[in-house]
């Protein structure tokens, strides 16, 4: 597929049109939040743009349903914005736009993707939230037995199998990536989940956050190796540990109580935006020109 100055309809989906010149403002955007994706073989990184522009699109019509513009709160954007972008010194919304209109890229798209993640979030939030389950009493036992905790630099890869396709033949093609590449770059062309356009990255989680299942398989590998495939709602998942360290349980556990249940509900909530994408994903006419 090749993408020339002129700008064509690529995509429809359902009423919505991804053009070349979408998918080339994807590159350029998904290039900067991420490193990896410049080591990225052109056709890959414009496949890697289209299902990013494809998943966003989905979000939006779905979101459609229950608003009638995509937008929040300037202010509310503005805190994100100078949160997110903070690494690459930008501590300001001027300073925001200054440096992607620079990079040439429309920083009302940018707006309107963070628009999408927040109300798409708070979405997940509604419909699963009461489905949510944390053992609080487990959580407040195994924090008083401890000093001290290990804490994991995690990524992840989530992936489903076709219908016509083997779980085995669908693991080879990632560790394939993987191999040949990184765990970074096979998380941006392979997984499902929202955080592969971060290349999967989780950052650090304590080991009082994981459930038994997950904690087992991390403690069965060493830094730089990753889990077998998990099962999980949506479908697999391979978790990658870049490193290790060990902290103190803080004094005050209440608090540490508190992050742990929602760092735990955040876990569950990701899981079920996955598969609540999956069935919205179902609905939609995806025709490719």
């Amino acid at each position: 597929m090749s993408y020339g100055k002129e700008n064509r309809i690529l995509f429809k989906i359902n009423n919505e049109i991804i053009t070349s010149v979408d998918i080339l403002q994807e590159v350029k955007y998904l290039s900067i939040i991420n490193k990896d994706f410049n080591k990225t073989e052109k056709n890959q990184a414009i496949e890697i743009a289209k299902n990013s522009l494809i998943r966003e699109k989905v979000k939006r019509i779905e979101l459609l349903k229950y608003h009638e513009v995509i937008s929040i709160e300037e202010k509310i954007i503005e805190e994100i914005i100078v949160n997110y972008f903070s690494r690459l010194n930008i501590n300001s919304l001027d300073q925001f736009e200054v440096y992607f209109n620079q990079k040439n890229i429309d920083t009302v798209l940018i707006k309107e993707k963070i628009a999408i993640e927040i109300l798409w979030n708070q979405l997940i939030y509604r419909k699963f939230f009461e489905k949510v389950k944390i053992d609080e009493n487990r959580i407040k036992v195994n924090l008083s037995k401890k000093e001290n905790q290990k804490e994991f630099l995690l990524s992840e890869i989530v992936f489903a199998v076709d219908k016509n396709e083997k779980l085995e033949d669908k693991l080879n093609k990632i560790k394939k990536t993987i191999n040949e590449k990184n765990f970074s770059q096979a998380a941006l062309i392979h997984s499902i989940s929202d955080s592969s356009k971060e290349g999967g990255k989780l950052g650090w989680i304590k080991e009082t956050v994981l459930n038994k299942k997950i904690k087992k398989e991390l403690n069965n590998i060493e830094t730089g190796m990753f889990t077998n495939p998990i099962l999980v709602p949506g479908g697999f998942l391979l978790l990658y540990i870049e490193d290790t360290k060990i902290s103190k349980v803080p004094i005050n556990k209440d608090n540490e109580i508190k992050k742990i249940i929602n760092q735990q509900t955040n876990e569950q909530l990701n899981r079920y935006s996955n598969i609540y994408f999956k069935k919205v994903k179902k609905n939609i006419l995806i025709n490719e020109f």
